[in-house]
Parts: C-alpha cells; structure tokens; sequence
C-alpha cells in the first residue's frame, strides 16, 4: 500500500483527544497521537462505519470510591471501548462484521522521574486489555502496532480504513508524553518529518 492510499487534500480531518471517541460515516481520516494510550479503531465495511476512541487507563482505580462522570468515561479503556461499539451499534453497524486495529501502548510514562508512575507500565495494561477486550467481544484484531518504546501519529482512512502510522522518535516525544503526564494526573485523583511510515 502506497501513501497515495489516504489523500492528503479535499478529505475531513478530525482530531481525537485523550478521553474522546467518533463515529462516523463519511470517509474522513480520524487522527491522534499517541504514547502509553491506545486508539482503537473499528469499522464495519457492508454498513460504511468506522470510529476512533483514545484512552490512558484500562479502567478506573478499583478502590476509587467516586462515581464515574460521564465526561470522564473515555478516559478508560473499558467504558472507551463500550461507547465506541454502542455508538456504531446505534448507526446502524453489525457486531458481527465489526473489525479492529489497535495502536499505541509505548512505554513511555514508565521512564517519568515520577515514582509513582515508576511503579507500573502503563502502556503494557492498556495493550493487555485492548487484546483480551476484543477477544473476549469476538471482535477480530485485524491489525495492530502495539507495545515497544515510541510515540506514534495514526491516521484512520474512512476510504478504504486503512492506517497511516508515523512512529516518533524518543527525542521527539516531549509534547505527548507531556499531555500523558498531566493526563494521567487528572484521572488518577478522581508526524514529525523524517520519520518512517507504515500502513495498517
């Protein structure tokens, strides 16, 4: 598959932010960066859905207390995924034909001078449950990047749902690894040029 697959002019773009998912049906590109969050994307190609979430966390602390909000529900990947499928269920998507592709998990906040994050792998929980969640949803994962130690920029292609992915260097990290951090914080206490690219 060439870069000429995903057009680079006349096509819709839209940004989804940590804690966000869309759903739609016009053949739009889906972006969003990426470190220890995973962004799932599905689509189901006889209806002309896909869909895009990003999440930090596989679920919310267990000895937390607090309700869950729902704005703050797509922060974790449990609830991430549940309002992504129930979303396309509604516009009219089938379970059955429902596909996936998974990106992201790095292991990048495990590195942070801060201890408490020292202390678990972030990345590595969030491509655990990406895989068990789909499996155990009968959803078939039909491509995936997870893991490893770089950030990554996707691109999902509502044309033909493919994946443009642009892994970025470590040096290069800063700015995501940045919003995880300050990301991480809030719910816990409640393309860069030359990089090579790939399709999904």
């Amino acid at each position: 598959m060439s870069p000429e697959s995903i057009p680079a002019k006349g096509i819709k773009r839209h940004l989804v932010q940590p804690g966000e998912y869309r759903v739609t049906s016009e053949p739009v590109i889906l972006t969003t960066l990426l470190g220890s969050c995973v962004s799932v994307c599905l689509f189901d190609p006889v209806a002309r859905l896909m869909g895009m979430n990003h999440f930090l966390l596989p679920m919310r602390n267990p000895a937390s207390r607090e309700p869950v909000l729902a704005t703050e529900a797509g922060r974790y990947g449990v609830w991430a995924m549940e309002l992504l499928i129930n979303d396309l269920l509604k516009h009219g998507a089938h379970r059955e034909r429902l596909r996936a592709k998974a990106f992201g998990g790095a292991n990048v906040l495990y590195e942070a001078k801060d201890a408490r994050q020292d202390r678990f792998n972030i990345g590595e929980a969030n491509l655990k449950f990406v895989r068990q969640f789909l499996k155990d949803d009968g959803i078939p994962l039909v491509a995936q990047d997870l893991g490893g130690r770089h950030g990554r920029q996707i691109h999902f292609y509502g044309g033909d749902y493919s994946v443009f992915l642009r892994r970025i260097p470590r040096a290069r990290i800063e700015r995501i690894l940045s919003d995880e951090q300050h990301y991480l914080q809030n719910a816990t206490t409640d393309r860069p040029p030359g990089a090579p690219a790939e399709f999904f």
